[in-house]
């Protein structure tokens, strides 16, 4: 019972040691594949941002190059009050405005249109129109009506202008139409773009037929 022997530690029961464990190198091989990771990722990026890029500039090559671009004017236009007394204007004018996209395969959402009626560089008409949306090759009539009572103040020139133009009786309006728009091509919708059509210095009578507007006298500006 005495000579009973210890077991030898390490397993070195022969006399040989056990070699240490080998350490591996597993973590350059995940630093490896986290680099081979990342730089997969920034090149995926690139090439979206890249693909978005290209999109956006052929949808507005095909927009505004001259065959296809949107075409907007006053079809007809009836003034039948415009008075100004105290500095006070009184105004009932209403306007057919034509929108047409010539587009075969481009659309446009017209998320927000604001026509504006201006005299001697004053605003005096407001009307906030309904959204909607063009299909290709699409023509669309807006009805703006302006009626109502504005604050205006005339002098010098303007007021001058203004009883000459009461004595012809052919007033000189702006109209204008401030716009959030966007294309579509297919499902692919673009950013919000804000342009502008202004027809400045239409000649409009009072208390006549409607009259047809100029098309060279209307912009669009983006």
């Amino acid at each position: 019972m005495g000579d009973q022997k210890q077991a030898p530690l390490n397993g070195a029961s022969n006399g040989t040691s056990i070699p240490p464990p080998k350490h591996g190198r597993r973590s350059g091989r995940g630093s490896r594949c986290g680099c081979c990771c990342l730089l997969k990722f920034l090149c995926t990026v690139i090439f979206t941002v890249a693909m978005l890029i290209g999109l956006f500039i052929l949808i507005v090559w095909l927009i505004f190059r001259p065959i296809n671009r949107v075409k907007l004017h006053v079809t007809d236009v009836v003034l039948t009050q415009f008075n100004h007394t105290d500095n006070i204007l009184r105004f009932n004018l209403a306007a057919n405005i034509s929108i047409r996209n010539p587009n075969k395969k481009i659309g446009i959402h017209y998320d927000r249109i604001e026509a504006k009626a201006f005299y001697v560089d004053q605003r005096f008409g407001y009307q906030a129109l309904t959204p909607f949306y063009q299909g290709h090759k699409n023509t669309s009539v807006l009805n703006v009506v302006f009626k109502g009572q504005q604050p205006l103040t005339l002098q010098g020139e303007d007021l001058t202008q203004f009883n000459q133009e009461k004595t012809s009786g052919l007033y000189s309006i702006a109209l204008e139409l401030s716009m959030r728009i966007r294309f579509k091509v297919g499902k692919v919708k673009t950013v919000r773009f804000r342009p502008k059509m202004e027809c400045d210095d239409l000649k409009i009578p009072l208390n006549k037929s409607p009259v047809a507007g100029s098309d060279n006298k209307c912009e669009l500006k983006f």
